[in-house]
Parts: C-alpha cells; structure tokens; sequence
C-alpha cells in the first residue's frame, strides 16, 4: 500500500522537475543566467523548497538545463521521421539545432566554470547529438535523397560551424539560409548518386 501511495508522488517530482526545467530554459534565454532562482520556481509553479531540493545550486540547474535541451534535441528526431519524409524531417531538426545552439551559447560561460571545478557538463553530448544525426541520414539515406559519401560527422561540423557563427536572434535569417545551402549540397542527384561539382 505504501508504495502504491507513492507513485503519484513520484509522477509529481518528475512533472515539477520538467517544469522547473522549461521555466529556467526559458527565463535564462530571455533574461540570463543571473536570474534569481526563487522567481523560476514562482514562474514554474513550486515551492522554493522544490526547487532546490531538485537543483540545490545555480550550477545544478545551469547544467540539468543544458543536458535537457541535448536530450529534447536528440529525442526530437525519430518524432520527426514519424511525421515527415525523411530530407524534411533532418531539415527541421537543424532548425531545432540552432535553438540548442543558441541556448548553449547563453550558457557556455556558466558551463564552463563547471566544467572548470571538475563537472562535465557536456557528458556524452556530443555522441547523442551524432547518434541522432545518424538515425536522420540514414533514413535519408534508405530514401535516396542525400548522397552517401559524406557522413554525420561532416556535417554535424558544418551545422556546428554555421549555429556558432550565426548566434543570435538578429543573424538567425543568415543561419537558415546557410543551413540550406548546405542541405542542398547533401542532396542526391536525379538517380541518387552524389551531385558532381563543376
């Protein structure tokens, strides 16, 4: 019976933790990491003691933060293959790159200085991002639509490369747009060999 009695409570930690999580993420975007912890979890919904019975400092939160946005990330793109054609499907999930991106850049500081006392941040990030790339393409792939000579790796520096030097809400229009060119040049041919250069 006891046990019974908790479950509920449990499903209640985890939607108090999301919310809490979506909150920061969103008030961190729009305002910075300085942000007192007590109106995050005002906004969120919770008691200032649950919040910091989640995350019992900044840097807790900094952190769960940044690895949630990797995971919503990751996670978005068998949901986007469920929906869409294969070449569409990778196409929005680099749009939803750049925001990850982008919230990473407004914390890289804080991350850093984690990173700096012995935290890792970053974990296995960088796998779950390649491994969620590779599930794209490889649908792409099987599709014919992308060529196959160039693998996740290429490209997950080029998408890389473009959200970094692009941060920013004012050149988010010049990202998508270099974020095209380099999805056309990913693109198969009329038979689904690689396009040739001229």
């Amino acid at each position: 019976m006891a046990q019974e009695a908790q479950r509920p409570l449990r499903a209640d930690a985890r939607r108090n933790r999301e919310k809490i999580l979506a909150t920061a993420a969103d008030m961190f975007a729009r305002e910075g990491l300085d942000v007192h912890l007590e109106r995050i979890a005002k906004e969120a919904g919770v008691g200032t003691a649950t919040l910091y019975r989640n995350f019992p400092t900044r840097e807790a939160l900094v952190e769960a933060v940044y690895r949630n946005e990797v995971a919503q990330l990751c996670d978005a793109a068998p949901a986007l293959l469920a929906a869409d054609p294969p070449f569409a499907a990778l196409r929005a999930w680099t749009r939803l790159f750049l925001d990850y991106v982008t919230a990473k850049y407004g914390m890289i500081d804080a991350l850093r200085a984690i990173a700096a006392t012995g935290g890792n941040p970053y974990g296995h990030s960088r796998e779950m991002i390649h491994a969620a790339l590779t599930v794209l393409m490889d649908a792409c792939a099987a599709a014919g639509e992308i060529r196959t000579d160039i693998g996740p790796a290429d490209i997950a520096t080029a998408l890389e490369g473009i959200a970094l030097t692009s941060a920013g809400p004012e050149r988010r229009q010049q990202a998508e747009r270099l974020l095209d060119l380099t999805l056309d040049g990913l693109q198969a041919g009329p038979r689904g060999e690689p396009t040739q250069a001229g």
